[in-house]
């Protein structure tokens, strides 16, 4: 399994973590988190350093994923993100094996896709994403970089979803729309129009 270091201690890494173990591909050498957070351990992953020991790690490590999650902005994961390639470190996509992705669909690098979650065909994910479980992305729609699409959000298709926007839990996107960079949908909300009213 190919070496790789998680950025994040939090709630998403466990996820990440989960996915990645049932994958079979990686193998976690540790967590990056806080200064009083090295020591601890998350599901018996330990936590080895912080953002500033990422310049030492990398000459033992090539690879790496964000697993932080996006509230309350996409401020800290780009600039991370940013951090990472600018360290030369290779950000790979974590897919559930229990996702359902199209063929025809596109992944962008270091996005997440967690369990259950569906592409549909034609679909486009873009960089460092966030498809959350039981997530569906319908026929044709284009989520660009930096989004975080919640626990069971439905975006129809043809819908487009503007960079470092935030689609919350069970929220529903009506097909065709389009919604510009920045966005934030809050859970169980319906979106049938835009600009929302």
């Amino acid at each position: 399994m190919k070496p790789l270091i998680l950025i994040g201690a939090g709630g998403h890494t466990r996820s990440v973590i989960d996915v990645i173990e049932k994958s079979g591909i990686w193998n976690v050498i540790g967590l990056i988190g806080l200064k009083e957070e090295i020591g601890r351990e998350i599901l018996g992953y330990p936590i080895i350093g912080t953002d500033n020991d990422l310049m030492v790690i990398r000459k033992k490590c090539d690879n790496a994923h964000l697993a932080i999650g996006q509230l309350p902005s996409a401020d800290k994961r780009i600039q991370l993100a940013h951090y990472l390639k600018k360290l030369t470190f290779s950000l790979p996509t974590i897919i559930s094996p229990h996702a359902i992705i199209s063929r025809y669909a596109q992944l962008g690098e270091g996005s997440f896709i967690g369990h259950g979650a569906i592409i549909n065909s034609n679909a486009i994910v873009g960089k460092n994403c966030i498809i959350n479980s039981m997530a569906l992305l319908e026929h044709d729609a284009k989520i660009e970089d930096f989004c975080h699409i919640s626990t069971g959000a439905l975006v129809n298709g043809g819908v487009r979803i503007g960079a470092n926007s935030f689609i919350g839990s069970g929220a529903m996107i009506r097909e065709g729309l389009e919604l510009p960079n920045d966005t934030v949908i809050t859970a169980q909300k319906r979106v049938m129009g835009w600009p929302l009213l």
